[in-house]
């Protein structure tokens, strides 16, 4: 028997246009294939004014990103970073690389992002910490004028996960750019992606500058390889910046679908026991990058997981939180068990911008018939 068209959760989407093409065979025509170039330069520039920030840098990974904004912002060895529990283990092993160490911290029902009530209660246990790291988990914006309010008046640098955020604002500002660095991911399952790659954005241009210069393997400007700073090999080739400057075109119709796509899923699915779908704020204009509900009946993730699995439909669990990994679970972790409870009730649903409405009621159709069992 054939098995049914794959339907992914999330997959890269070239525009139809074929802006990526145009920009890569330039690299291509001109032999700017690597390390760096015109591409490189101008999709810094162009995503700086998308996202309304002073500066960018183009690097290999959100990762990196996160790496360099905490080593700008002075992390070191021992220092204590606040680190949002529910995100995914690149939030977290960044700190690490820096010999410091992470505080988890819960997260709140009203965003599913970083709780400002257990971040204070962390403030007052650790009034020593460096740095803090907060997610804007599936393109919902955490409560970040709080967040940053706390901040400020603790003087801790603010560093934004903004990886699944591109084209979330926060009351009209773009989520990643109220920070003293944020970061963004061009992943392959990213609303726009590189295939690979990352951007470190920041007012600070001069650390935007410096952060250029570490991921460039710290070389000096001599004739000879000069090196008197650690560096690293985290730029952006010109090839991948190409595609980003393509995907950017296209990120306000990526927007736009991924919304159209929870809005079908809110239109068919909020009636049936036991599904709460992830949280609207007034404030917040998510991009929906994956549409998630929690299950609070008889059907629990797993179940919904597998039953989507058999017909070739792709989903998956919300991230485990990082202070129940067993990496790290030696860590601290602030909070009352809300990031456990979204982990252990949560489910991811297909949020591909590829999908068809054809697609879309084969999802729904399926999930409504496990509620009729």
């Amino acid at each position: 028997m054939t098995q049914p068209a794959r339907i992914f959760l999330s997959s890269p989407h070239m525009s139809d246009q074929g802006y990526e093409q145009q920009y890569v065979q330039e690299a291509f025509d001109t032999n700017w294939i690597a390390p760096l170039g015109t591409n490189v330069n101008e999709f810094e520039r162009e995503f700086a004014e998308k996202v309304h920030i002073k500066s960018a840098a183009a690097l290999s990974s959100g990762t990196a990103a996160i790496h360099l904004a905490l080593k700008a912002a002075g992390v070191g060895s021992g220092d204590i970073v606040f680190c949002q529990s529910l995100t995914f283990s690149a939030t977290a092993n960044p700190i690490i690389y820096q010999d410091a160490i992470p505080v988890f911290i819960d997260s709140d029902y009203k965003t599913w992002n970083m709780s400002p009530e257990a971040l204070e209660e962390a403030f007052h246990k650790y009034p020593n910490v460096k740095a803090v790291v907060v997610v804007h988990l599936y393109g919902l914006s955490a409560e970040i004028n709080r967040i940053k309010e706390l901040c400020d008046h603790y003087n801790v640098a603010l560093i934004e996960d903004a990886a699944e955020s591109l084209g979330t604002y926060y009351n009209g500002q773009q989520t990643g750019t109220f920070g003293d660095y944020g970061i963004f991911s061009f992943n392959g399952n990213k609303i726009i992606t590189t295939s690979g790659g990352g951007m470190l954005v920041s007012n600070n241009e001069e650390m935007i500058q410096k952060a250029r210069f570490w991921a460039t393997q710290s070389r000096e400007p001599a004739r000879h390889y000069e090196h008197k700073e650690l560096g690293y090999n985290y730029r952006m080739s010109n090839v991948v910046a190409g595609i980003g400057r393509g995907q950017l075109k296209v990120l306000d119709d990526r927007v736009n679908k991924k919304t159209e796509i929870y809005r079908h899923y809110i239109n068919e699915l909020s009636e049936l026991d036991g599904i709460q779908f992830m949280p609207e704020n007034n404030w917040d204009r998510p991009n929906y990058w994956l549409s998630s509900i929690l299950l609070q009946g008889s059907i629990r993730p797993l179940d919904l997981i597998n039953a989507l699995e058999k017909e070739n439909i792709e989903s998956r669990p919300v991230w485990k939180p990082m202070h129940l990994q067993p990496y790290f679970e030696k860590y601290d972790f602030v909070g009352t068990n809300v990031a456990e409870q979204l982990f252990l009730n949560g489910v991811c649903l297909p949020s591909d911008t590829k999908m068809k409405e054809e697609d879309l009621h084969r999802v729904t159709k399926l999930i409504k018939g496990l509620w009729r069992i």
